[in-house]
Formats: structure tokens, C-alpha cells, sequence
């Protein structure tokens, strides 16, 4: 890591990437240099438009940093007002437009504005210095307009046990030894989004935690390049495309997503960043804040999305039928499908309210409401699109076919279609909705809405959780007329209390 070099643009960023000395593995071997593996490229492109998007876009994508002054990437603010929080999602689902995958920026920010709120509670409840310790960090963040990834899924071994059950304690993140200056942690978290192309992370408890799991309590910051932190890239369908040359069987040559697993083995943290450690009954605040903010983050699907109905809708062009009545009837449910996410993961956000610490939340019915309409409506449009492609879209020749001086005039004879349009274009988009549906960029659109920020169950928890379910019994029992006994609260009071949490308002 470059220190005392601001970050402004994304060839900055590609720049202050080089050089750091990663233990990353991948295929077995040790990597080099990841900048310039070209299957690890095309995910620091796609985080690398978002500085772009700054300085093309910067009152959408920056914002005035209150540590410093200066302008930094929206990714690194903590949430003051509802505007904020709106504007988190307009820019997300740009960023999903231009880039067609995951930008993997979203956990950190998510990661962090939570962490402001909790820490202010938790210093007011056992008088600590963590909220003090947070700002600092986030000052040092905005100085250099760094990228903070989060760390927050644990390996988890038996899923019935507590961290402090399991038979090897690394299967949870734990600190193993405590010292004047910090703790050393060891453990491993799976498929953490942007790991790599991050210049910090901050490691957090994934579940709710007992008091005996007091040594899985530990949050803190780690420099991506920390001595003691192991990472294994994550495989993704048709990922070696990318090593073979040629740009058009990738189907989205640029822009990709990333994960890896991250092993820590006795890591140092120093006091300065550690912002948990051992305070168990302020986990599951943590983690339930974080996934409020992260589900409503998965808005940048509807972005992908957008991608992949234009896709769609340009194979149909291509292949002569756009007027056909069922196609049209195709692109509108795939869209109705897309704006569903997208509306209610901004209403989310609009409906955002102030923590103690004065940082805004979303509202957390309807975070989950998105995340749960996340896990299911990208397979949908997919579908659709894949519909719309024909079986092309599975069966395709190469592109080294395509080129081949014998075959490849017979490919572009027998794959053409609507007259006018060159066969490698069809075949450049039907590998793009191959990519975005079966191939490396269907993890960040398909699989990951499926488990990131929690699998479709915890939303379920969650939505039951906050369903208001007696709230709404009263209502049609006062409707219908139906007396309640020993009833001391009036239905107006109870409204109070409802538009107060859900609306943030006082009727």
C-alpha cells in the first residue's frame, strides 16, 4: 500500500494495487502480481469504475468528507440523512449498469455505518472508546480515499454448534492471544467479495454470539497485506475464458466479481483498530445492522439487471422477431421483475431513520423485503432471458472457430440472421447473457443474490421478527367490531408507535 497517495481515479487505484506482496493462491500457485493475472483483472476493472463514477458523476458517486474536507467516494460515507442513504442506491445501480457484475464495494461501506451506530451504543453501555477509535479510522480512509472491504462470513464447521463448541476453534474467527498493545487472530472467512482489491478490511462476528463465545466478539481493521493473512481465490464458472485470449467467448471482457477465502493465522491487531473485543451482547446488533444495509445494497442488481434485458432485448432485434407479441410480453415482465427490486430496496432506504449516533438506517422490513425479492427474481429474468436467447446461448462455437480460416466462413454463413447484422455480434451477445446467467458473472447476479447478506431463510427470520403481527390482529378486531379484553392501550397509541418506527413520524 502507497500511504500518503489520494486515490482519484481508477487508474490510481490500479496503481496503488501493485507491489503490496499478497499471499494469493490460485490454481494451486502462488501469484505473482494479481493486477495483471487476467482472470483476477477484470474484477479490479470493475471496482476501479467506481472512482470513475466519481468524477463523472460526483454529486451521485463522492461526497465532502466531514474528517477531511475533501471529496472522497460516496463508498466511504457514513449516512446523516435519508438523502444519503437514497443516493447509496441510485449509485449502486449505475455502477450495476456500467459494469454488468459486482463492484464489491457495497460490504465495506454496509460494514462500516453500522459499525458507527453499534460502537456509540457499545461505548455508552460499558464505556469504551470505540466509537472515537471508528472516526479516526474513517478519517485515516478518506485521507487516502482507500477501498474497506468487510469480513464477516465465518466457515462456521457444525452448523448446530456455538463458535466455542466447535471442535477446532479456527472454524470461527477468534483471538488467541491478548497483549497491551492489541490481539492476534486466527480463522478463515469464506468467499469474501472484493478481499483482494480492498487495501483494508474490517473482520466482524458473523451470528449472534453467547458469553462464553467472548473471544469471537472481536472486530477489528486489518491492511489487506497484514503479516499472517492467506488468500484462496475462489473458482467461478467458465473463469479460464478469460486466460485463453480473444474477447468475445469471455462475454463480458472487462468487468468481473471476486471472492476468496481469507485465512488469518495469528494476525495482529493494534488497539487503534479494534472496535469489539469480547463485547458478545453487542453481536447480533452488529450483524443485524449490517444485513439491514447490506440487503437494501442489493438494489445494484436491478443495475445487472438493466444489462441484461437491453441484452435480450438485442438478441431478439438481432434475430428478426421484436414485435412479436409474447417477446414484448417477455421484456415487460423481466422489467416489471427488475423494478420490483430496485423499488423496494430504495424504499428502504427512504425510510430511513437516526440511530443514537446520529448515522441514518434503512428500514429493516423492507431491506429484507428486497433481499428476499433478490433471491428469487434474478433467477427469473435470467430465465427470460435465456428464453429469448434460443439454445445458442449454451451450444455457441468458439471464437477460435469463428477465426478459423476453414470453418469460420461456414459459422458466419449458417449463424447469421436478420440481415444486416454481422454474426460475431449475435455471437458477442449471446455470450454475454451466457456470462451474466451460466458463466463467471452469473455468481455475482444469480448466486450470490441467492446467499450474500444472508440465504433467503434469514430474511424469512427477519421479516418475521418485524411483521407487527399482533399490531395488525388489533386493527381487524377494532374493524370488525369485536371487543378486546383487559385492553388498555388505544389503537391510536399503538398507531403512534408504528408510524414512529416505520415512518420515523409523530401523529
Amino acid at each position: 500500500m502507497k500511504n500518503g497517495i489520494k486515490i482519484s481515479s481508477g487508474a490510481d487505484y490500479i496503481e496503488s494495487l501493485r507491489n503490496r506482496n499478497l499471499k494469493v493462491y490460485l490454481f494451486g500457485e502462488l501469484v505473482e502480481e494479481p493486477v495483471d493475472h487476467p482472470m483476477i483483472r477484470p474484477s479490479i476493472n470493475a471496482l476501479a469504475k467506481t472512482y470513475d463514477l466519481a468524477n463523472e458523476a460526483p454529486e451521485l458517486a463522492s461526497v465532502i468528507s466531514p474528517f477531511t474536507g475533501e471529496r472522497v467516494s460516496r463508498f466511504l460515507h457514513v449516512c446523516t440523512n435519508v438523502e444519503d442513504l437514497v443516493l447509496q442506491n441510485k449509485m449502486q445501480r449505475k455502477l450495476g449498469q456500467m459494469t454488468g457484475t459486482c463492484f464489491q464495494r457495497c460490504v465495506g461501506m454496509d460494514a462500516f455505518n453500522a459499525l458507527y451506530s453499534v460502537t456509540f451504543e457499545m461505548d455508552e453501555k460499558h464505556e469504551t472508546h470505540y466509537h472515537e477509535r471508528m472516526k479516526s479510522f474513517l478519517t485515516k480512509m478518506h485521507q487516502n480515499n482507500y477501498v474497506i472491504g468487510g469480513a464477516m462470513t465465518d466457515v462456521k464447521g457444525d452448523r448446530s454448534l456455538a463458535p466455542h463448541q466447535q471442535v477446532d476453534p479456527d472454524l470461527f474467527v477468534h483471538v488467541t492471544k491478548r497483549t497491551e498493545e492489541g490481539v492476534y487472530i486466527s480463522g478463515a472467512k469464506a468467499h469474501q467479495t472484493g478481499c483482494i482489491n480492498s487495501h483494508w478490511m474490517v473482520v466482524m462476528p458473523t451470528m449472534r454470539l453467547g458469553e462464553n463465545d467472548k473471544d469471537f466478539a472481536i472486530v477489528g481493521a486489518v491492511p489487506v497485506e497484514a503479516e499472517g493473512i492467506t488468500y484462496i481465490y475462489g473458482r467461478q464458472s467458465c473463469d479460464t475464458r478469460s486466460m485463453e485470449g480473444g474477447s468475445i467467448d469471455v462475454g463480458n471482457v472487462k468487468y468481473g466479481g471476486q471472492e476468496a477465502m481469507v485465512i488469518f493465522e495469528n494476525v495482529f491487531i493494534p488497539n487503534e483498530y479494534i472496535f469489539m473485543n469480547g463485547e458478545f451482547d453487542f453481536a447480533a446488533m452488529l450483524v443485524e445492522r449490517f444485513t439491514t444495509y447490506h440487503r437494501r445494497s442489493y438494489v445494484c442488481k436491478s443495475g445487472v439487471g438493466d444489462v441484461l434485458i437491453g441484452a435480450a432485448a438485442n438478441i431478439v432485434e438481432m434475430n428478426g422477431i421484436p414485435k412479436a407479441s409474447h417477446i414484448k410480453d417477455k421484456l415487460v415482465e423481466m422489467t416489471h421483475l427488475n423494478e420490483t427490486i430496485y423499488g423496494t430496496g430504495i424504499a428502504a432506504s427512504y425510510q430511513g431513520y437516526a440511530t443514537k449516533s446520529g448515522a441514518y438506517i434503512c428500514d429493516e422490513m423492507l431491506a429484507n423485503v428486497c433481499k428476499h425479492h433478490v433471491t428469487k427474481m434474478p433467477y427469473d429474468i435470467g430465465r427470460l432471458a435465456q428464453d429469448l436467447a434460443g439454445g445458442l446461448v449454451a451450444t455457441l462455437p468458439s471464437e477460435q472457430d469463428l477465426n478459423h480460416p476453414e470453418i469460420g466462413k461456414l459459422l458466419r454463413k449458417y449463424l447469421q440472421a436478420k440481415d444486416g447484422v454481422a454474426t460475431e455480434d449475435r455471437m458477442r451477445m449471446l455470450r454475454l447473457i451466457e456470462n451474466m446467467t451460466l458463466g463467471r458473472n452469473a455468481v455475482g447476479y444469480l448466486t450470490e443474490s441467492m446467499h450474500g447478506a444472508g440465504s433467503p431463510q434469514a430474511q424469512r427470520i427477519q421479516i418475521g421478527r418485524t411483521m407487527q403481527l399482533e399490531y395488525k390482529k388489533r386493527l381487524a378486531l377494532v374493524l370488525a367490531g369485536i371487543e378486546m379484553e383487559n385492553d388498555k392501550t388505544s389503537i391510536t397509541e399503538e398507531l403512534g408507535t408504528y408510524f414512529s418506527r416505520v415512518f420515523n413520524l409523530d401523529i
